[in-house]
């Protein structure tokens, strides 16, 4: 009984001090005068892409309606590549499922393959990168041999491809990383592509 009070008595001093201790730094506080501030220093931070545009470099995409249609005719693309295969073919990307198309290879001795699950990578003919996200990434780690990366470069109307991509990932993104660029260069001299 007696151990018990005194720790009731030692916790009671302890939030006191506490107490005061607070009190002290919101009363400073109150009394704290706003100065005008002082420029230690600057930056001019300019995007990449108005760089790369003011240099005459390819595969800078002025606008978003730009890559949206790269983006589209990438999508058509692939989605009659493996419509031409006999495939039954879905859109998905709305669902940000991980990927943008399944596509279902017809039934093969009474047995149903599995789908394929492939993320559409659109870039502009003489692009040097493209961007995956995170989300994408893990899907693919996941899904193993069911995912493809397909890419498309696209020029104008014309395009080459699809350059399908089996496990192009090998390892899962750091905790923090959100989307990375790959070279597309290196992508499309790997084997098997």
């Amino acid at each position: 009984m007696c151990a018990s009070l005194e720790n009731v008595r030692r916790t009671l001093d302890d939030l006191t001090a506490r107490l005061e201790a607070r009190k002290k730094e919101l009363l400073a506080q109150r009394h704290v005068i706003s100065a005008t501030p002082v420029v230690m220093g600057g930056a001019l931070v300019i995007p990449a892409g108005l760089l790369a545009q003011r240099k005459g470099e390819p595969g800078w995409s002025a606008d978003a309606d730009n890559r949206k249609q790269v983006e589209s005719i990438a999508m058509r693309v692939v989605m009659d590549a493996e419509r031409a295969m006999g495939h039954t073919v879905y859109d998905v990307s709305a669902e940000k499922c991980g990927w943008d198309v399944t596509s279902i290879p017809p039934a093969s001795d009474g047995k149903l393959p599995p789908a394929r699950h492939i993320e559409v990578k659109g870039r502009a003919k003489g692009s040097s990168t493209i961007t995956v996200t995170r989300n994408e990434i893990l899907y693919a780690l996941n899904q193993a041999d069911k995912f493809l990366l397909a890419i498309v470069l696209v020029d104008g109307d014309a395009h080459e491809g699809p350059y399908y991509l089996r496990r192009p990932f090998t390892q899962e993104p750091d905790w923090a990383v959100t989307s990375i660029n790959l070279d597309l260069g290196q992508l499309l001299a790997r084997p098997g592509v």
